[in-house]
């Protein structure tokens, strides 16, 4: 499959170009040039199939004629060496738990995903060695969860070096110690400003000519076709599961909730509507940044400076993939709304969801999937079924939860190791020249 840029005035890409680059040379997005539909037989069985195997069938569609099957199955079971189970929190309302993977959080998925193919890229053709321009460097810019996952999934992986910029005082001291006490292939680089500034360094590394020249660069981030992509198997596994439970007797019933901050999640969850997953409409429940859900009232896109939030994860003034949405409905302004609902909250009403949904059903809520819960209760009609999208453990959190629900939730072992580790990071002015210095001196 060939992949085209949002903005049109780029060359169309191999798999293997899109992946390596990230952005497109034209600074747009990459897409796939045709979104393939899953035949009614494999919806059919879907209750039937594990998740490694109806992953397999969903990505196999995208990835299928650039991969090998040996190799694209293996790549998805190792990704998939964990559940995302479907957890019911009150009548009608589902919560899907994507914190069970390595470091507790939805993108667990994609940057394990992402390593292991471009793993694949590197030792195909250079039989485990270095690619010719040398090793390839990852940039990603991180508001908390991505970083954490992006840096375990490419900890050490041959002839991979992971740079994961994140903004200074901005992110949850346990999200911090996931990426920044690793070492190895790992540096982290503490930026002075905001999620925004350190996406913006990334994509402008992206466009440096002399950079790229230097060393061979690519980003994690959801802009990737290689993260964002396999978000979409756990649209199929929540459908699955709901299948199983015959909570979907009538599937054009079905509602699915998104915390969404960089719009990598709910792009994926479309692509997986445009494959045949029968979802009647998505929410896009938003925090104080709220550019999306103003979008969906006037059709007007106004990118404003990101807030600092509660829901720290979902602080992006500036969603990068809102122009694959654009792209993926032509631009129709009408079509999107029919497809997607918003909602916006400010860290009042998220608190005040959180301790409702503890205090009526016991169900313990991070600040992001509160958002996604109180959007269902707000916008989920009587016939409808609601999945929410628990994008990471609480524990992640939990200062913040046990200040607002007064309980001491417990934090995993595999939490608490990261924070018995040291503390390494490189501290960054928000400065491309300073960011491009640093680069160009590795």
């Amino acid at each position: 499959m060939m992949y085209y840029s949002t903005n049109g005035r780029a060359p169309q890409a191999t798999l293997r170009e899109a992946v390596e680059r990230g952005l497109a040379p034209d600074r747009g997005l990459y897409m796939p040039d045709h979104i393939q539909q899953l035949p009614a037989s494999f919806f059919d069985r879907i209750d039937q199939l594990t998740f490694q195997e109806m992953s397999f069938e969903v990505v196999r569609a995208f990835f299928g004629g650039d991969v090998d099957d040996a190799s694209l199955k293996r790549i998805v079971t190792d990704t998939l060496a964990f559940e995302t189970p479907l957890r019911r929190v009150e009548e009608g309302i589902y919560s899907l738990e994507l914190f069970h993977g390595p470091t507790l959080a939805f993108k667990d998925v994609g940057a394990r995903f992402m390593a292991r193919l471009l793993q694949y890229f590197i030792h195909k053709d250079c039989e485990g060695r270095p690619m010719a321009g040398g090793e390839v460097n990852v940039l990603v810019a991180t508001s908390g969860d991505t970083g954490s996952a992006v840096a375990n999934g490419f900890l050490g992986v041959d002839g991979i070096h992971v740079y994961v910029l994140y903004p200074k005082g901005k992110v949850s001291r346990i999200q911090e110690s996931q990426f920044t006490t690793l070492g190895r292939n790992i540096t982290a680089l503490e930026v002075d400003g905001v999620f925004d500034d350190c996406q913006a360094l990334v994509k402008n590394a992206f466009m440096d000519g002399e950079l790229n020249a230097h060393m061979t660069l690519t980003s994690a981030n959801s802009i990737n076709v290689a993260r964002f992509l396999p978000q979409a198997f756990y649209y199929f596994n929540a459908y699955a599961q709901l299948k199983r439970a015959a909570a979907v007797a009538d599937p054009s019933n079905l509602v699915v909730c998104v915390p969404s901050g960089n719009f990598g999640n709910i792009t994926a969850g479309l692509f997986a509507k445009r494959m045949g997953l029968p979802v009647k409409r998505f929410v896009a429940a938003n925090n104080a940044n709220d550019i999306f859900y103003n979008y969906l009232q006037t059709g007007q896109y106004c990118p404003q400076p990101s807030k600092q939030t509660l829901a720290n994860a979902m602080d992006v003034g500036d969603p990068s993939n809102f122009a694959r949405i654009l792209d993926l409905y032509a631009n129709q302004w009408a079509d999107i709304k029919a497809d997607i609902s918003g909602a916006t909250y400010t860290d009042d009403r998220i608190r005040e969801a959180m301790r409702q949904c503890y205090e009526a059903t016991g169900y313990v809520l991070d600040p992001h999937g509160a958002c996604g819960w109180r959007a269902l209760k707000e916008l989920l009609q009587p016939s409808e079924v609601g999945v929410f999208l628990e994008t990471a453990h609480p524990a992640k959190f939990k200062e913040k939860v046990d200040d607002i629900l007064g309980t001491d939730i417990a934090i995993p072992e595999r939490l608490q190791a990261f924070m018995r580790g040291k503390k390494q990071s490189v501290e960054m002015a928000n400065d491309f020249d300073a960011f491009k210095s640093f680069l160009m001196n590795q």
